[in-house]
């Protein structure tokens, strides 16, 4: 049984789909995530909550995407191997189903080295291909991994990621039809610079046909300067932002503007190409530009259905 989510809803109706990301506060105050759904809930169909991103404590995201439904917004609730086992997995899923919330992206999540609690003990009882396999398992057949009936209804509408520009490139849709075939109903994927690079992966993709069965929505982020720009080309693995980009952003009178420029540029290059379903803006600690990004692109209204 699907979720009926709304933004099951909008992709199922052939619409171009928008999400956004809102990153939970670094303590208890839910004023801080209420905001942010506030902020997007008009100018997106759906909003992912990280899950401890980058290895940092933040408020869970089950406890924010609570918040946001109580707000009258579609949340996302990412779930990342890397710090539940099975059971804790499972029994946040049944918990996520019980309170409406249908939408969940399933990640490995990002190393705890690189976080505030670098000796932390990782789990990965489970990678990301068998949650998405978890997740199909306890929406259609209504068990747990050890093979119990589950009471009642679990709907879901299932997310994975995918990075079209990790090494090596030809393996990358081979990765993606592995997530499919376990399940996916919806891809986010990593942020989108290098079009030219996007666009033979979506051809890849269309060749063998995935588009039909599984929702792509392309990630954009926002810029808010050159020193950022020059940062991601140099440093963070799996983004490739081309020199060009670099040198708008250095060259820019005023860079957040320029910044919020490129990206309404890829959106319209991302709407013209076949297989793209939507996009998915991760405007990290920079939430206030996503509302102006999506006017600009000339995504609004969002469908109301």
């Amino acid at each position: 049984m699907k979720a009926g989510t709304n933004l099951e809803k909008v992709l199922e109706s052939g619409m171009f789909a928008v999400t956004a990301e809102a990153g939970p506060p670094k303590g208890t105050g839910a004023a801080v995530i209420q905001r942010k759904g506030e902020l997007l809930r008009y100018c997106c169909d759906a909003i992912n909550v990280t899950d401890n991103q980058t290895a940092i404590v933040r408020m869970s995201s089950l406890a924010s995407c609570v918040l946001l439904k109580q707000g009258g917004v579609d949340p996302v609730l990412q779930i990342v191997c890397r710090d539940r086992n099975r059971l804790a997995i499972q029994s946040d899923v049944l918990g996520a189903a019980a309170v409406g919330i249908g939408n969940i992206l399933c990640l490995s999540g990002d190393h705890q080295k690189f976080g505030n609690h670098p000796n932390t003990k990782n789990v990965f009882d489970i990678d990301s291909i068998h949650l998405i396999q978890t997740l199909k398992m306890m929406r259609d057949e209504k068990k747990f991994l050890c093979g119990e009936d589950i009471s009642g209804e679990v709907p879901l509408f299932i997310g994975a990621a995918a990075n079209p520009y990790a090494d090596p490139f030809e393996f990358r849709v081979v990765r993606l039809a592995k997530k499919v075939k376990a399940g996916a109903d919806f891809i986010q994927t990593q942020a989108v610079y290098d079009m030219d690079k996007f666009a033979k992966w979506m051809e890849m993709i269309t060749d063998r046909g995935l588009e039909k069965q599984v929702h792509i929505l392309a990630g954009v982020i926002p810029i808010k300067s050159a020193g950022m720009a020059r940062y991601m080309r140099d440093y963070v693995p799996g983004v490739s932002v081309p020199d060009e980009v670099v040198t708008r952003m250095e060259e820019a009178k005023n860079p957040k503007e320029e910044g919020a420029r490129i990206v309404i540029d890829i959106i319209e290059q991302l709407k013209e190409i076949p297989g793209v379903h939507g996009i998915h803006i991760m405007a990290v600690g920079w939430e206030d530009i996503v509302p102006e990004i999506v006017e600009k692109a000339g995504l609004l209204p969002r469908p109301v259905l």
